[in-house]
């Protein structure tokens, strides 16, 4: 009978703290992270520091991980990095940058530059008034524009000069709507949306309307060699700030008391609209919608997430305020334009792992130097993801249980003061 009570009041507890997080919400109350971010204990958050630990060790059970960061209610309860690297050291973000951008569509439209997600395509791109005039932004958000999609997977697009000029030569092949394909051309052609749209280039957009407002100082936003924003791929920035960009989607597009994205943007990007989308590298049932990708939304939790090829990852749970990033082992150029520079003569690769592999035997045997003959982002063997896509449903199941409240009466672990690394 003791045992039930406690349970009793434990839950009534915690659906207390749950509805007093919500009016602190609706407030603007809940913390957010000034200039750095408030370090606490799990206990301070109602974490269990286990939870924590089990979680951060997932992450590290894959050598490729340089960083990983837990944000509950705001605060930072744990993180790890691996050894050279610390909470400063940038991380590429490889397709997560396309969730960064896909928010500028949702600011556009508040500001009422955007009419709506069901605005042609071809309202702010002229030469789509063709074959694939049909094709609406909401389509090449959900990945289902029907645009050509070739065995390559338009991979050869990271080694052209032009990214753009590249995309917008890529036709029709499928009616829009019907299928997903997960085509890097959607996501690049925002890049000339925004720009027809605003008047101001998409990265220029992202500083101002997002990056700043949030904190955010310290970052990289690529252009290809034409100097367009590859807004399909290649943000540098420390796995903190990562986090601060996951946590204004938590806060659904709010930020302290300025409402940044809409609610009902991120209401509708936090809508499933393909569900059950087959993995060759993660055998997890997955969903995407508006440039996330969705690792679980069921009554026991919803977790939305931004993705990138190697491994990047950051994961959102809304209903929980909870934020967790990691992502991979990265050499940054220090450059911000793309020029391939030594290994102009090898892109006709045209095949990113490929490159990846021949660019690192390059570096091995001393031919080649990846900060001084090259300006890319490029992500060498160390940081390519494997037991992370192997583990990423007891991964997805470990964040679900960093959500499970401390039970009343708990004593304290050791580990309370020592998740925090």
């Amino acid at each position: 009978m003791k045992v039930c009570f406690l349970f009793v009041v434990s839950l009534l507890a915690y659906a207390g703290a749950a509805f007093a997080s919500e009016s602190e919400s609706a407030r603007g109350d809940r913390p957010i992270p000034a200039s750095e971010w408030q370090i606490v204990r799990p206990s301070d958050a109602n974490v269990q520091a286990q939870s924590v630990t089990r979680l951060l060790d997932l992450a590290f059970n894959d050598g490729a991980t340089q960083a990983a960061v837990l944000i509950v209610g705001g605060r930072l309860v744990g993180e790890r990095y691996a050894q050279g690297y610390d909470a400063q050291s940038f991380g590429t973000s490889w397709s997560v940058a396309k969730s960064f951008y896909a928010a500028l569509i949702g600011i556009a439209i508040d500001r009422g530059e955007i009419g709506s997600l069901d605005d042609k395509v071809s309202t702010y791109i002229d030469v789509f008034n063709d074959r694939r005039a049909n094709i609406s932004l909401r389509h090449l958000l959900d990945m289902t524009s029907g645009l050509a999609f070739p065995e390559h997977e338009h991979e050869t697009m990271f080694f052209r000069d032009d990214h753009l000029a590249y995309a917008l030569e890529v036709g029709v092949e499928k009616p829009a709507g019907e299928v997903f394909e997960y085509n890097n051309v959607n996501s690049m052609l925002l890049s000339a949306v925004l720009h027809r749209a605003t008047g101001i280039p998409a990265d220029q957009l992202l500083a101002e309307r997002i990056l700043t407002k949030i904190g955010i100082q310290r970052y990289t936003l690529w252009r290809d060699a034409a100097g367009n924003p590859m807004t399909y791929c290649c943000i540098d920035m420390s796995a903190r700030d990562y986090a601060r960009f996951g946590l204004l989607f938590a806060r659904s597009g709010r930020w302290g008391d300025q409402q940044i994205i809409s609610q009902e943007f991120v209401d509708t990007t936090f809508s499933e609209a393909w569900s059950d989308i087959p993995s060759s590298t993660i055998e997890h049932a997955r969903g995407y919608g508006m440039h996330w990708w969705v690792s679980k939304n069921d009554q026991q939790a919803s977790i939305f997430n931004a993705s990138g090829k190697f491994g990047q990852y950051v994961f959102v749970d809304r209903a929980n305020d909870v934020v967790f990033t990691r992502i991979t082992r990265y050499a940054s150029t220090g450059a911000s334009v793309q020029d391939w520079g030594a290994m102009q003569a090898l892109t006709w690769i045209g095949n990113v792992t490929l490159l990846r592999k021949a660019g690192e035997f390059l570096t091995l045997i001393g031919l080649l130097d990846p900060v001084a003959d090259i300006a890319t982002p490029i992500t060498y063997e160390s940081g390519v993801s494997n037991e992370f896509f192997s583990d990423y449903s007891t991964i997805i199941d470990a964040l679900v249980d960093v959500s499970q409240p401390v039970i009343i009466g708990a004593v304290k672990t050791a580990g309370d003061a020592t998740a925090t690394k």
